[in-house]
C-alpha cells in the first residue's frame, strides 16, 4: 500500500542516534554508524524522529510499502525495550490518534458543501416579548465580566504566564461565549482562559503551546468548551493531544459542548 514512511539520507546522517531515542516505535537503529530502518512495518509515518535530527537526514515520503503493524510493533518494543518502552509507545500511539482525529475534525474531508458547521440555522428559542435592542447609552456594565487576565488568544499567551498557576484552565472556542450567556459565570469565573478557533485560526503550534501550558503542575484540570459542530471538535482533539504531550498523568481533562441554542451539555 502507498503510505507515509521515513526515509534516511545516509550521506547526511552522522550517526548521532537522536532519532533512535525519539522513535517510540523502535523502528530505527544505528548500524555501522548510520541510522537504519529496522522494518517498514514498524514505522507509522508520523515522523516524531525528524525534529530531533541535527543534519536533516530524515524526511517523510509516500511509498508503496507494507502497512504499519501496531500490534507487531508493540510486541517488538516490549522485547527490546521493556515496560518503560511500552509505556512510551502507548503514549505516542494515543498522541498520534488524537492528531488524526484533529485533522478529521478541522473541516478536512468535507464534500463540496463545505463544513456542516457553517450551514445557516436559526434559533428555535423565542425571545422575551418585550426584548428590544439596547443602544449604546446604557450602563457601562450591566453584567460583570468574570475575565481577570489578558491576553486570552492562544496565539498571544505565554505558556509561563503567572495567571496559569494554581488554577484550572478553560480552553474556549471563539463562538462558545457568544452562543451561551452562561459561559462567563459557569466556566471563566475563577479560571485561567485561552481562546481559539480550530477551523479559522492558523493552528500550527497550538498543540505544542497548550502542552507547554499544561505541563505546569499546579493546573489541576483543563476544560474544553466548544460548539456542537463537527469542525469545533478539532479543539477538543488538540487539547487531548496536548494533555498527552504534557507528560502528566494527574491532569483531569474534560469536554463541554455548547448547543447552537446556547444549551450546555
Amino acid at each position: 500500500m502507498k503510505r507515509k514512511i521515513i526515509r534516511i539520507d545516509e550521506e547526511l546522517c552522522n550517526g548521532c542516534g537522536q532519532c533512535v531515542t525519539a522513535c517510540a516505535e523502535g523502528a530505527l537503529q544505528i548500524v555501522d554508524g548510520k541510522a537504519k530502518l529496522v522494518k517498514e512495518q514498524y514505522c507509522d509515518g508520523f515522523g516524531d524522529c525528524i525534529g530531533e535530527c541535527p543534519t536533516g537526514a530524515l524526511t517523510i515520503v509516500e511509498m508503496d510499502v507494507p502497512e504499519y503493524d501496531a500490534a507487531a510493533t508493540r510486541e517488538f518494543v516490549a522485547k527490546t525495550g521493556g515496560a518503560e518502552a511500552v509505556r512510551k509507545f502507548d503514549e505516542a500511539a494515543k498522541a498520534h490518534e488524537m492528531k488524526e482525529k484533529a485533522k478529521m475534525m478541522m473541516g478536512r474531508g468535507h464534500g463540496g458543501g463545505g463544513c456542516p458547521g457553517s450551514a445557516m440555522r436559526f434559533s428555535t428559542q423565542k425571545p422575551a416579548a418585550a426584548a428590544q435592542p439596547v443602544g449604546g447609552a446604557g450602563p457601562k456594565q450591566a453584567i460583570p465580566s468574570e475575565l481577570n487576565q489578558w491576553p486570552i488568544q492562544i496565539h498571544l499567551v505565554r505558556p509561563d504566564a503567572p495567571f496559569f498557576k494554581d488554577r484550572e484552565l478553560v480552553v474556549l472556542s471563539t463562538c462558545a461565549p457568544i452562543a451561551s450567556a452562561d459561559v462567563h459565570w459557569r466556566f471563566i469565573r475563577g479560571r485561567a482562559v485561552v481562546v481559539g478557533c480550530p477551523k479559522l485560526d492558523r493552528t500550527e503550534g497550538y498543540v505544542e503551546k497548550l502542552a507547554a501550558i499544561l505541563s505546569e503542575p499546579s493546573i489541576p484540570r483543563v476544560i474544553t468548551v466548544r460548539m456542537d459542530v463537527p469542525c469545533c471538535g478539532g479543539l477538543s482533539a488538540m487539547v487531548h493531544e496536548a494533555a498527552v504531550r504534557s507528560g502528566r498523568s494527574d491532569l483531569v481533562v474534560e469536554d463541554v459542548v455548547v448547543g447552537l441554542n446556547g444549551d450546555i451539555g
